[in-house]
């Protein structure tokens, strides 16, 4: 298997996993995430590609693209509560169905990990929703902690 960046004429494919990673989050939280994947969401992609900040990462294993991550360079300037954040931001992530549990994840966050070291970065973060436990249990182990934390209510 190799993780490298995605070439343009496989955002189609990216696609597909895309909409895998969207049902699933339709399913654990069908109040905020709208059903089905419409020409909108398609056509994201290719904003994303054209993002001078976001780069797209793919996992290839003998000629298919089985996983993928949107990476997003995020500069936050200084305010009066917080010093200047410049860090990586893992903004999708998905591996598909058919090749969950096969360390195509792993290899994933350890090309991003090495990325980021090699761009000057000093931390990497992602959000994910709670519902989604078996992601959860694999960013733990692979190094990723907790330092804030969404609540709801709701009435």
């Amino acid at each position: 298997m190799s993780v490298r960046f995605a070439k343009e004429e496989e955002l189609e494919r990216i696609n597909v996993l895309r909409r895998q990673v969207n049902d699933l989050h339709v399913a654990g939280k069908p109040e905020i995430f709208k059903p089905g994947f419409p020409d909108e969401l398609r056509e994201y992609v290719r904003s994303i590609w054209n993002d001078p900040d976001k780069v797209i990462v793919v996992a290839e294993r003998e000629g298919e693209i089985c996983g993928f991550a949107v990476l997003h360079r995020i500069v936050r300037p200084e305010t009066p509560f917080m010093f200047v954040r410049d860090y990586l931001d893992i903004d999708e992530f998905g591996v598909d169905e058919a090749h969950r549990r096969e360390g195509v994840a792993t290899e994933m966050i350890a090309f991003i990990r090495a990325y980021a070291k090699e761009n000057g970065f000093s931390r990497i973060e992602l959000n994910m929703w709670e519902f989604n436990r078996e992601a959860l249990a694999f960013y733990e182990a692979v190094g990723f902690s907790t330092y804030r934390r969404y609540m709801e209510m709701q009435i």
